[in-house]
């Protein structure tokens, strides 16, 4: 089974940076591997996204101060956050699912079959 650990959230100020770690245990040679954030009471929102093949989507509220990585080897993915902003506080997950015959991954939560715990992120302003 498929398992995913989140690290690296916490608390900073506003203008901050954070990188949050997804340490899979393993991965499907074709896969999707994408971070998620919800706020209490809020639907869940996609972030970010990258698959075995590159390609990577960044969600139009973070761009330009988020990026999405990977290291195949270990592997694990990363979300590099940047002058962070009180509106990105929140629950973030990681998530994956094998990629099928699409180029790019889906955004839809439910597309995603394997979920993290979760790493709180706190912005203060």
């Amino acid at each position: 089974q498929l398992q995913l650990v989140e690290s690296g959230g916490g608390s900073v100020q506003a203008g901050g940076t954070l990188r949050l770690s997804c340490a899979a245990s393993e991965l499907p040679a074709r896969y999707c591997v994408a971070w998620f954030r919800q706020v209490l009471g809020k639907e869940r929102e996609a972030v970010a996204n990258i698959a075995d093949n590159g390609n990577t989507m960044i969600a139009v509220s973070v761009k330009g101060r988020f990026t999405i990585s990977r290291d195949n080897a270990k592997p694990t993915m990363y979300l590099h956050m940047n002058t962070l902003q009180p509106e990105d506080t929140a629950l973030y997950f990681c998530a994956a699912t094998s990629r099928t015959f699409a180029t790019s991954c889906a955004t839809a939560p439910s597309s995603y079959s394997y979920w993290g715990q979760g790493t709180e992120v706190t912005v203060s302003s």
